[in-house]
């Protein structure tokens, strides 16, 4: 039996559209300044948030935009994809 705050849960989710849970999802996988040296080239982090990009595309109804932020993601996990330079840092010359 679902305790009630799974209960609650459940109906707060069904009151909020999918495409507000897919941005609120591609918010909390996005790679923020602060965490972009750490998370740089991390494989499965950037893949996550390509991917929720994708949705949030996808569900815009941009399904062009959405591919090509799935296949970034499937650049990260099959290791066809590396991370750019720092974009703080500028171009060394």
């Amino acid at each position: 039996m679902s305790s009630m705050s799974e209960v609650f849960q459940t109906e707060s989710l069904q009151s909020v559209s999918s495409l507000e849970l897919a941005q609120a999802l591609a918010q909390q996988l996005s790679i923020t300044p602060n965490d972009w040296h750490r998370l740089k080239g991390d494989r499965q982090a950037q893949a996550k948030q390509q991917l929720a990009t994708a949705l949030v595309f996808l569900l815009n109804n941009q399904p062009d935009e959405a591919l090509a932020h799935i296949n970034q993601a499937a650049g990260w996990l099959d290791r066809s994809v590396s991370p750019l330079p720092c974009p703080g840092h500028g171009t060394k010359g």
